[in-house]
């Protein structure tokens, strides 16, 4: 027996619910669009209120003239630090993955340390024991579409020796 089709054309959406749908969706698109908390902080703003908007920092960095670094990280190759003048208020928020943020690193002067509380933890540590080097990676978006790993190179004596940027094979871009 041959199965029998319907050439009767498909049944379409009453009207409104296909509005429905359609306020819906453009509900999610814009709510997808709706800028980070960190974009409202404006320098100037109080520790607490800081706290307020964004939450409890997971990372927090005293820094040597005095004010501290509280970091936030995100899914993915986002870090977002705060930098809060030891006025307890906010001097800067800013993304600390990025290349210009990278080039700041100096070789042959910065430490473990200084890499630790410019840009928190790194998203992994390899150790070469024949190299007598420790490398620390972070992963980061270099162009908003091609994900990259940093890398920092340091010395027995946690002297940074050695930067490198990589593709990053474990994200599709």
């Amino acid at each position: 027996m041959i199965p029998h089709l319907s050439t009767k054309p498909a049944r379409l959406a009453r009207p409104r619910i296909a509005r429905r749908l359609l306020a819906l969706a453009a509900a999610a698109l814009a709510a997808g669009c709706a800028a980070p908390a960190w974009q409202s902080v404006a320098p100037g703003t109080s520790e607490a209120e800081l706290q307020a908007r964004l939450g409890a920092p997971r990372e927090v960095y005293q820094l040597s003239d005095g004010s501290r670094r509280w970091m936030y990280p995100e899914p993915g190759e986002t870090r977002w630090a705060a930098d809060i003048g030891p006025d307890g208020r906010v001097v800067s928020v800013r993304q600390m993955l990025s290349a210009e943020e990278f080039g700041q690193a100096r070789i042959g002067e910065w430490t473990t340390r200084d890499v630790l509380t410019r840009f928190g933890k790194p998203a992994e540590i390899s150790r070469f024991p024949l190299m007598h080097r420790e490398v620390w990676g972070y992963r980061f978006s270099e162009d908003g579409q091609e994900y990259a790993t940093m890398n920092f190179y340091f010395d027995p004596a946690g002297v940074l020796r050695l930067t490198q940027v990589i593709p990053d094979f474990l994200t599709d871009s």
